[in-house]
């Protein structure tokens, strides 16, 4: 098991940045794929990024290529979600999620989840 606790969501104008945060404790993190989530109301969660902890391989959703970058800092415990050039339709509840896999890509099953964060883009 590992717990998981994001931090770092709010309110941002369209065009602005934020830096998502997620603390994590338990299970060995440089051993696990980390993974950022995202659901907004009314829609399914979706896959936003991930980042292998072998190789630091990463994967992308099309619709945040080139304006988020995840990145992991393991003597820290903490993986983080830079996003840049914000989007109205940005806006939802941000997850932060543990995978025992190996790689990273829009499969990739993650077994532990955080409560999220709150990102809130306004137009």
């Amino acid at each position: 098991q590992v717990q998981l606790v994001e931090s770092g969501g709010g309110l941002v104008q369209a065009g602005g940045s934020l830096r998502l945060s997620c603390a994590a404790s338990g299970r060995t993190f440089s051993r696990s794929t980390m993974g950022w989530f995202r659901q907004a109301p009314g829609k399914e969660r979706e896959c936003v990024a991930g980042i292998s902890w072998i190789g630091g391989g990463t994967f992308y959703t099309d619709s945040v290529k080139g304006r988020f970058t995840i990145s992991r800092d393991n003597p820290k415990n903490t993986v983080y979600l830079q996003m840049n050039n914000l989007k109205p339709e940005d806006t939802a509840v941000y997850y932060c999620a543990a995978s025992s896999a190996v790689v990273v890509g829009s499969r990739t099953v993650y077994e532990n989840w955080g409560r999220g964060t709150q990102v809130t883009v306004s137009s």
